[in-house]
C-alpha cells in the first residue's frame, strides 16, 4: 500500500493564498518516529532555503499568485537509520511549470551535519519497496498517468520503473 507524502503540496498555493495557514512555523517540531526536536530553521536551512518576509524560499519565485512557500510537509526517519529525516515542499508554475510543486528530501547524518537525499519537479510519495540503506522507493508525480519511480542506489536517487497505480507503464 502506498502512503502518500505530498497531498499537501498540491494544496499549499491556495494555502499561501489564505495567509499560508498550516506552515511549519520557526520553533521546533517533533521526529515522529524518534520524538527528537528539530528546529524547523534547521531543516529548511539543510534544504537550502532562506527567510524572507517571514517565508521560506529556494526557487526564487518573484511572488506570482500561484506561489506556496517552503514547508515542512513530512518528517520521520524514513531510512530506518535512527536519524530524522525530513521533505520540505515549495509550490507555483513560476518554477515547477505544470506539476505546480517540487520538494526536498533532506537527512541528519550520524556526524548531526545534514544532507540533501533527492530534490526535484513533482509529488512525493514514498511506495512500500525500498532501495539501498533502506530508502523507500518514491514515485514521483505530476500530470499525467504513468510516473518514474525512482530508487536509492547507495549514492543518488535514479529511476527505477514508470508506474501508474501500482501497475507498469511506458512513459
Amino acid at each position: 500500500m502506498r502512503r502518500p507524502m505530498f497531498l499537501f503540496a498540491l494544496l499549499s498555493p491556495a494555502i499561501a493564498a489564505c495567509g499560508n495557514a498550516g506552515a511549519v512555523a520557526p520553533e521546533a517540531v517533533a521526529v515522529a518516529t524518534t520524538g527528537a526536536q528539530v528546529p524547523a530553521a534547521e531543516i529548511f536551512a539543510a534544504a537550502g532555503f532562506t527567510l524572507a518576509d517571514g517565508k521560506w524560499g529556494k526557487c526564487g519565485d518573484p511572488g506570482t499568485l500561484s506561489y506556496g512557500p517552503g514547508t515542512i510537509a513530512q518528517q520521520g526517519d524514513f531510512n530506518g537509520d535512527g536519524h530524522p529525516d525530513a521533505i520540505v515542499v515549495e509550490g507555483g508554475t513560476y518554477c515547477f511549470g505544470m506539476t505546480g510543486t517540487g520538494y526536498t528530501l533532506v537527512s541528519r547524518q550520524a556526524d548531526g551535519s545534514w544532507t540533501i537525499i533527492d530534490e526535484r519537479q513533482g509529488m512525493l510519495t514514498f511506495l512500500e519497496t525500498r532501495g539501498s540503506d533502506g530508502w523507500p522507493d518514491i514515485e514521483v508525480g505530476g500530470p499525467g498517468f504513468c510516473f518514474p519511480v525512482i530508487r536509492w542506489n547507495g549514492s543518488e536517487y535514479a529511476h527505477n520503473r514508470s508506474e501508474y497505480e501500482g501497475k507498469p507503464c511506458q512513459m
